[in-house]
C-alpha cells in the first residue's frame, strides 16, 4: 500500500529529500505561496510547527506557482522571503505543480486520497493542506481558508495516535 514515505521530493536549496525521513511523524504538507491573500498563513504555519515540533509534528511547504502566477519568484527568492518575512523554519521544497499532468507525485497521491468538496481532487488554490498520521497515510485535506491554528485539535489527535 503507497503512503507519504514512498515519494521525495527536491527541497529549495536542492538536493532530493526522502519523505521516508519523516517516518513516525506527523505531517502538514501545504502548497504555499508568497504572494497570496493567504501568505500570512506562514505565521500561523510556523508557530504551529514551533509549538509542536518537539511532539513529533513537521511542516513541509511546497510553492507552487499555478494559482495567478503568485509564486513567480526563483527557489531562492522564495526561501529569503519565507525566512525574512515570516522566520520560517520549518522544510520547504522546490517549486512544483500540485495539478495536471505535471503535477508532483506526491501531491497526485495526496489529492487521490483525500479528495475536495464534491469528490474533487484538484487542488482549488494556495495552502491546501493535507494532515498526514505517524503511518504515512492521509487523514484529512483542510481549504485554503482554514488558518492552521484551528487544526491544532485534528493535529494533537494524530500526535497522541
Amino acid at each position: 500500500m503507497t503512503t507519504v514515505y514512498d515519494f521525495s521530493a527536491e527541497k529549495l536549496e536542492g538536493g532530493e529529500q526522502s519523505l521516508a525521513d519523516y517516518r513516525g511523524k506527523v505531517l502538514l504538507i501545504v502548497n504555499t505561496a508568497s504572494k497570496c491573500g493567504f501568505t500570512p498563513q506562514f505565521e500561523g504555519l510556523e508557530h504551529v510547527f514551533k509549538e509542536y515540533q518537539d511532539r513529533g509534528l513537521v511542516v513541509l511547504g511546497f510553492p507552487c506557482n499555478q494559482f495567478a502566477s503568485q509564486d513567480p519568484g526563483s527557489n531562492t527568492e522564495i526561501g529569503e522571503f519565507c525566512q525574512r518575512n515570516y522566520g520560517v523554519s520549518f522544510p520547504m521544497f522546490a517549486k512544483v505543480d500540485v495539478n495536471g499532468d505535471d503535477a508532483h507525485p506526491l501531491y497526485k497521491y495526496l489529492t487521490k486520497e483525500a479528495k475536495g468538496i464534491l469528490g474533487t481532487e484538484a487542488v482549488k488554490w494556495n495552502f491546501t493542506k493535507f494532515l498526514v498520521g505517524k503511518d504515512g497515510n492521509v487523514i484529512d485535506r483542510y481549504a485554503s481558508t482554514t488558518k492552521p491554528e484551528s487544526m491544532v485539535g485534528d493535529i494533537e489527535k494524530a500526535l497522541r495516535a
